[in-house]
């Protein structure tokens, strides 16, 4: 059973509130009594009662919403996993009260990983969305300046190359059938283990791929011919053990066989097709020359990712999704996305003014973005509707009056100001753990980046007024 708060206070909780009091940092102050917000939780109650039609009456008393949101927002402030989590709310008294966990056992990790899951990314939406309104009641966000940038959130992946994805493809379909084999005996197709073959070829498509003569490129090209053979013999192999799931030839001989064979089936019906577009992208590189195919997966267990170039000399490449972040005054960040499909940034810049003015009820005074976003019709379109001081950059012009204007005071200090960006990206990343996305799919990732945020406003919200409440400083 689901509770939206916890149970009355313990006498142990009184003991650690005193023991702790002191002991917060300056962020959790403010930070706990935003997470107090009848809002906040009824959003997270309702969503964990949705994981079973009884939840909210019938079972054990299990923890509180608030005591969810709190573990997860914790997880994200410090970039924790689940299992350090767990150790370190065990192991300090001040992570007990901050969590309202207090005198009571600790979930284990596995425990909270279900939670992280039940409550998605349409509910940390909510969550964000009533954080950012509680900034805006307190003063923090005025609406006055806007400052918007993009930046990529790498999926879970190893680097992608067309040897390794078919490497991946036929050690998991492989291992598939060897469950299904453990299960339904020997009947039907006989599995052929081809993973020791299919893994020396692997080795010897990398070796050749150093070489530069035109013998290596020989080499390359019968090695891909050989493991291209190995992977479409262990596809059929897997289409025939599925099909034979189907119409009963493989059978287990209890009811929980039967339904873990049906699972093995869903499995092979889901990685088939992932593996088969992967044959066909390598076919077309290695022997048409063709780089870009419809349908490109660079991961068999993420294939929502995308390749992503922004210009960067360290990583010119990323795989992961686009992420646009959205800020007002005190770096609080009023808006977040991830996009399913990479957008041009220039298609971004009027949507986010008028996000911004449904959230903080006003157009803004200063718009502040790089190049990437300028465009003569983005920049009419934001003066008209209100915007006074359109401050983003472009490079290729050639106007001579284009180029005064971007040298005026306004424009240089707006532009400091838009570098903001570049340091809310940086510290979401180091502090937050935005540079990779450690959750599966496109739900994790948005549950993920959605977490994220929302850590990084509570810091920024309880600093700032912190600040307020002592303008001097400790």
């Amino acid at each position: 059973m689901i509770d939206a708060r916890r149970a009355q206070l313990t006498f142990g909780d009184r003991l650690i509130a005193e023991e702790v009091d002191d002991l917060y940092e300056d962020w959790m102050v403010h930070a706990d009594a935003v997470l107090a917000d009848d809002d906040i939780v009824t959003a997270a109650y309702e969503a964990l009662a949705e994981r079973h039609r009884l939840s909210r009456t019938r079972g054990r008393r299990g923890y509180s919403a608030e005591v969810v949101v709190r573990l997860l927002v914790l997880k994200h402030a410090r970039n924790w996993s689940y299992a350090v989590l767990e150790r370190e709310v065990r192991a300090n008294l001040v992570y007990r009260k901050f969590t309202r966990v207090g005198f009571a056992k600790m979930a284990d990790a596995k425990t909270m990983g279900r939670w992280g899951v039940a409550v998605g990314p349409e509910v940390v939406k909510q969550i964000h969305d009533r954080i950012v309104s509680i900034a805006k009641e307190k003063g923090l966000s005025p609406g006055a300046k806007m400052r918007i940038d993009t930046t990529v959130v790498e999926t879970n992946i190893h680097y992608p190359t067309d040897s390794s994805l078919l490497g991946d493809g036929v050690r998991v379909l492989t291992r598939v059938m060897r469950n299904i084999t453990k299960i339904a005996g020997e009947t039907g197709c006989k599995l052929r283990d081809r993973s020791r073959s299919v893994k020396h070829r692997v080795m010897e498509i990398g070796r050749a791929a150093r070489a530069v003569r035109a013998q290596g490129k020989e080499k390359l090209h019968k090695a891909y011919a050989n493991l291209l053979d190995s992977t479409s013999r262990v596809v059929g192999q897997a289409k025939r053990f599925a099909a034979e799931i189907l119409d009963g030839t493989k059978r287990a001989a209890s009811a929980s066989g039967q339904v873990a064979l049906e699972c093995f089936k869903e499995q092979i019906e889901q990685i088939v097709p992932r593996v088969r577009q992967v044959i066909a992208q390598t076919r077309a590189r290695i022997f048409h020359g063709e780089t870009r195919t419809s349908g490109k997966i660079c991961s068999l267990f993420e294939p929502a990712t995308e390749i992503i170039r922004k210009g960067k000399a360290s990583k010119p490449t990323e795989f992961g999704k686009l992420v646009k972040l959205q800020e007002a005054e005190n770096q609080i960040v009023i808006d977040y996305e991830v996009y399913d499909q990479r957008p041009n940034d220039a298609t971004l810049l009027i949507p986010a003014i008028e996000k911004h003015e449904a959230v903080l009820e006003r157009v803004p005074r200063l718009v502040a973005a790089d190049a990437g976003f300028y465009s003569a019709k983005n920049e009419a379109m934001a003066k008209a509707k209100g915007v006074k001081r359109v401050c983003i950059p472009n490079h290729s012009t050639k106007s001579v009056a284009r180029r005064r204007e971007q040298k005026k005071r306004w424009f240089r200090s707006g532009q400091k100001w838009r570098t903001g960006c570049e340091g809310r990206i940086s510290v979401a990343k180091r502090r937050h753990g935005l540079n990779r996305c450690r959750y599966k799919g496109e739900t994790g990732i948005k549950r993920w980046v959605g977490l994220g945020v929302i850590a990084d406003n509570l810091i920024s919200i309880g600093n700032a007024l912190a600040k307020q409440a002592n303008p001097s400083g400790p």
